[in-house]
């Protein structure tokens, strides 16, 4: 067996960065009252890590490239039914992974996009709630706590799933390498470029994603 590089170093941040300020952003909620504050914070940064999670699939290192891991339906099913597809070790997220990542940054951006325009008609809205009508923007609150919230539940249920179903039936940790980095392969693979230049170039990126969300929360009418 031999370890090679998968995950980067700012892929390995945003994903735990991610998980702790979704649950933060439930907490906070649940909380409610002053937490409520915090509550948009955290949606703020969950916009600006998956902002900088898009760029960074088309100009990152090749494992966190969206391209390594867009398969098409042939595979996935190939994958499911535990054919071919499947015995082949996936560096990167394998076919049905690729399914978890889409849908998790779809539905994070869906369910911290539409809060800028939410409002809880007591003393907390959205910052983008003044462009917009009042009956929009109950729309769109119902599509924040009902839908894309819902949605966020039943994924990270799915998520921590397949963790344990690789773990038990299929002796495979998928949280070490997201920790450390490597992975281990029976077969030769290029590793990831983790290099001191990739994670500068990941924090300019970051960087530029967070100062565009504070712009977009602080614009004026």
């Amino acid at each position: 067996m031999k370890k090679v590089r998968i995950w980067d170093l700012p892929l390995r941040l945003f994903h735990w960065s991610l998980a702790f300020i979704v649950i933060a952003a439930i907490v906070a909620q649940k909380i409610g009252g002053n937490a409520m504050e915090w509550h948009f914070r955290f949606g703020y940064a969950a916009l600006a890590l998956v902002a900088f999670r898009i760029v960074w699939g088309f100009v990152g290192p090749r494992y966190a490239r969206f391209s390594s891991f867009l398969y098409g339906p042939s595979t996935i099913i190939g994958y499911m039914r535990g054919g071919k597809a499947a015995l082949q070790q996936h560096l990167g997220h394998n076919p049905l992974g690729s399914l978890s990542v889409f849908a998790l940054l779809a539905t994070v951006l869906a369910q911290a996009g539409s809060g800028l325009f939410a409002n809880d008609d007591i003393a907390s809205e959205g910052p983008l709630v003044k462009f917009i009508s009042k009956d929009l923007s109950d729309t769109i609150t119902d599509f924040h706590k009902d839908v894309s919230g819902t949605l966020i539940y039943i994924l990270i249920g799915l998520h921590l799933a397949a963790i344990v179903y690789y773990a038990v039936r299929r002796r495979r940790n998928l949280v070490k390498p997201m920790i450390m980095g490597d992975d281990e392969v029976e077969f030769d693979a290029v590793p990831a470029n983790d290099s001191a230049a990739t994670r500068l170039l990941a924090l300019v990126l970051l960087a530029a994603c967070a100062a565009g969300v504070w712009w977009l929360i602080n614009v004026q009418p």
